[in-house]
């Protein structure tokens, strides 16, 4: 079965004056969650009312990043960057610990959403700076210092040599991804586009994380997304739907604990299973309740 995801166009400037945008549908050739501790088994059958397959059951047994994509160049990777490797390589169904071929990709593009993911490093860096002076710090520090580490040692790691994003918008950085996705691939800057969101837990991010006075808690997990194409396809029919993911249906954070800048990534990437799985059609929604998108096998 071939998941597909129709995105709503862009909200015009005066909606009273300015048709809506069509929406753009996007294949979907392979998704995954990462989720270190959580057991989605339980939750979603008790939210769908009915069993689910064992792809869910699966999901709560994450083997550790070594035993994924491999011990070689991982050891100095912060957290957030080893859990997006973890998803990234399970979406493209590559095998345990297999390293990918080392081809360039010129055509596929990175997307990486998280806002926390390496300020225990920036943190523990500027902590050396003005203890020891810059010549305290480590060389294996420093490049993980930079907000883009996790888009660009995925892009390294994979060989994806096409446009490269990192956002660290907040909560909604998943689905600003998504859209950013589709203009890209409608635009003709890449053939695929991998979007892929981490947070990690550590004790930094998830002081952070609750200074914002956030209802839950910071959560370690990735999920990612491999998208194709980008064809308006009309108005997004949010009546399709049999199953919502986010506000008003089953709401992964109140389960599974919050993944902030990778929440929505979450959401689509359990849609995208729910769709191939369980036969059935989601909508996604942000955390205000629109749309993010519709997700199903057609």
């Amino acid at each position: 079965m071939t998941t597909h995801a129709v995105v709503p166009g862009p909200v015009p400037a005066a909606p009273d004056r300015i048709p809506p945008a069509a929406a753009r549908r996007l294949s979907v050739d392979g998704a995954a969650l990462y989720l270190p501790g959580a057991v989605p088994a339980g939750a979603l059958e008790e939210s769908l009312g009915r069993p689910v397959g064992d792809w869910a059951r699966r999901l709560a047994e994450p083997a550790e990043p070594a035993a994924v994509v491999g011990r070689k160049g991982l050891r100095y990777a912060e957290p957030a960057t080893r859990l997006a490797l973890c998803a990234v390589h399970r979406a493209l169904g590559l095998p345990p610990a297999a390293r990918p071929a080392p081809v360039l990709s010129a055509r596929t593009a990175v997307i990486g959403c998280s806002d926390l993911g390496n300020v225990d490093v920036v943190a523990r860096v500027a902590r050396t700076v003005a203890e020891e002076g810059s010549r305290g710090v480590s060389v294996l520090d420093a490049p993980n210092v930079s907000s883009n580490v996790l888009a660009s040692t995925v892009a390294q790691w994979f060989g994806f040599g096409g446009p490269n994003l990192m956002l660290c918008s907040g909560p909604d950085a998943g689905s600003i991804g998504l859209r950013l996705a589709a203009r890209l691939l409608r635009a003709g800057r890449a053939d695929r586009v991998v979007l892929v969101g981490a947070e990690p837990s550590d004790d930094v991010a998830a002081a952070l994380h609750a200074a914002d006075g956030l209802p839950h808690p910071l959560t370690a997990g990735a999920a990612c997304l491999i998208l194709r194409g980008a064809v308006d396809t009309g108005p997004l029919d949010e009546d399709a739907a049999k199953v919502v993911v986010g506000p008003g249906g089953f709401e992964p954070a109140e389960h599974w604990g919050d993944h902030r800048a990778a929440r929505d990534v979450v959401a689509l990437a359990l849609a995208v299973h729910l769709a191939a799985e369980e036969d059935t059609t989601v909508l996604v929604r942000r955390r205000d309740g629109s749309a993010c998108a519709l997700v199903g096998d057609r």
